[in-house]
């Protein structure tokens, strides 16, 4: 696959300029850059779901398969097993050829000689699709991946998150593709069924391209990185995996700076000389003559002067609460919970935060740490049981969707508080990584990484005394999530969080945690935190 003087913009937001990558047809490639930098519009490229505006993405026709960060199935009523089996187009190719037999009985010699042609072409696809084992490879899937019959009998729109990545990842595999296009892959899944995946793109006879946090999983599979880089436009190409891009990189940056420094000196050199000549007198035409010639090497010097990348700084803006919770903000008493058709996820579930409280939440995937956070916000409804606030307590909640946002305004208009002047608004804008100009974007056209940081942003501005956090930091980098981490640390009000991100959870301070099922309550644990990071995804 090749990328060729690629060059987009949204408005006055440069994308691409002329950027430039080439990657092997069995590379293992992992796509990476800070959020907003360009990584999803790239695949929505490749998938030519957007144009260019100029320059072209060449994959010889070969075919594409993609998993989405957010999965959402078109038809939700269809059954998993019929959905799985769709992934290649063998009825549909299969319908198409008895068709051209029938219409062979009463075709004219011209005719025979066209559809005989097509005939042709359809049973090569066939047999691209290896249609003769084809059902016998998705039962190995199927076995391999451990989907139960259960699972495969549930309709799409009856799927927790885990189950909705776990069913996606197999139709991808399944479908055959020669371009595999995977963003944050590793979202949701158990660590049985990641491993399968490890594996298996590991050894895939094909190209993969990988958007993904999870260092760990871009370390044992990609041979290639590509670095989008937000300031430049452009995109380089790395050989090895995530751990030697970023040492190389290092170095690479040691360098720019070291010559970027000696172009400043120089530029200072010239400066001061032709500000000299300027001063000097009319009749001291020599010193008049050098000036103009430093002026040209002044001009040429700036223009070439090489950017430093940007570095994200914090600004404490100390925003607390608009009034202050009381000693309980939110306590459950005797909570009992099941979907319809469902066993209780809880059974009497009990337990109470106190006021300025950090709370963390962990348990294994489907223990129902999600449908908890829906109950406490008035989402869904408890079977029995009871959730009791503070007369004083105000809410702010983060889902995991991200459906909070109006897609048709801007961030800032997304962000909107009277509570702050302009100056504080946007200094907040930026410690969310909003800067200057990039704030009037339309929230439609952000990436999942920009959205999840408006989202946050917006719920800090609410300046509720009960912040409610479900998975903060998905479509997050590292990078970013530690620069995030330091607004919710900052917060003065409770915070009950949903993750299984040990770096963030440090960052921000958790207290105690429950533990979904058992309904324990332990005092925070590093160590059982990274148990459940393991046992369910590595968020990074």
């Amino acid at each position: 696959m090749k990328g060729q003087n690629l060059c987009l913009s949204f408005g006055t937001q440069i994308i691409y300029d002329n950027a430039e990558f080439n990657i092997g047809e069995l590379d293992k490639t992992g796509i990476v850059g800070v959020n907003g930098a360009g990584k999803t519009t790239l695949f929505k490229i490749i998938l030519k779901e957007l144009e260019l505006d100029s320059g072209k993405i060449i994959t010889n026709n070969m075919r594409i398969g993609y998993l989405p960060q957010v999965i959402d199935f078109k038809d939700k009523q269809k059954i998993v097993w019929d959905y799985l089996i769709d992934a290649r187009p063998i009825k549909e190719i299969e319908n198409k050829l008895n068709e051209i037999y029938i219409k062979l009985e009463t075709a004219s010699e011209n005719e025979q000689s066209q559809l005989l042609k097509e005939m042709t072409k359809l049973q090569a696809k066939l047999d691209e699709l290896d249609v003769y084992n084809a059902e016998n490879t998705l039962l190995e899937i199927i076995n391999d991946m451990k989907i139960d019959d259960d699972l495969l009998y549930m309709k799409l729109e009856d799927l927790s998150g885990g189950q909705k990545s776990k069913i996606a990842f197999a139709h991808l595999l399944y479908s055959n593709a020669k371009i595999l296009l995977l963003d944050e892959p590793t979202n949701h899944l158990d660590i049985n069924t990641k491993q399968y995946i490890t594996n298996y793109l590991k050894n895939y006879k094909g190209n993969v391209l990988i958007i993904s946090h999870d260092i760990d999983f871009l370390n044992l599979i990609v041979n290639k990185i590509l670095f989008i880089n937000k300031v430049t436009h452009k995109i380089s190409t790395y050989n090895g995996n995530y751990n030697e891009f970023k040492r190389k990189y290092a170095q690479e940056q040691l360098l720019k700076s070291l010559r970027i420094s000696q172009q400043e000196k120089e530029i200072k050199k010239l400066s001061d000389f032709v500000q000299k000549a300027k001063q000097a007198s009319r009749t001291n035409h020599k010193l008049k003559k050098m000036g103009q010639d430093r002026e040209i090497k002044l001009a040429k010097a700036i223009a070439s002067l090489e950017k430093r990348d940007k570095l994200y700084k914090h600004v404490n803006l100390h925003l607390e609460p608009k009034t202050a919770s009381g000693d309980i903000p939110v306590e459950i008493k005797e909570l009992t919970f099941a979907y319809p058709g469902k066993s209780n996820l809880y059974n009497k579930l009990s337990f109470a935060i106190t006021k300025n409280e950090k709370f963390l939440i962990v348990g294994e995937n489907g223990v129902g740490k999600s449908t908890l956070l829906k109950l406490i916000v008035g989402l869904l409804k408890a079977k029995s049981g009871e959730i009791k606030f503070s007369q004083k307590t105000q809410i702010a909640y983060y889902a995991q969707e991200l459906e909070q946002l109006d897609e048709n305004k801007n961030i800032l208009e997304n962000t909107e508080s009277n509570g702050l002047n302009d100056i504080e608004h946007r200094n907040l804008l930026g410690n969310f990584l909003f800067y200057g100009d990039s704030v009037f974007k339309k929230v439609a056209i952000l990436s999942p990484g920009e959205k999840a940081r408006v989202s946050l942003c917006k719920l800090l501005l609410e300046r509720a005394n009960l912040l409610i956090l479900d998975e903060p930091t998905n479509h997050l980098d590292p990078d970013t999530q530690a620069i995030i981490g330091e607004n919710f640390r900052d917060y003065t009000g409770t915070l009950l969080l949903v993750s299984h991100n040990p770096e963030f959870v440090e960052q921000i301070g958790i207290t105690r945690m429950l533990i979904l099922p058992e309904g324990k309550i332990i005092d925070y644990s590093k160590e059982l935190l990274s148990y459940y990071q393991i046992l369910n995804t590595d968020f990074i």
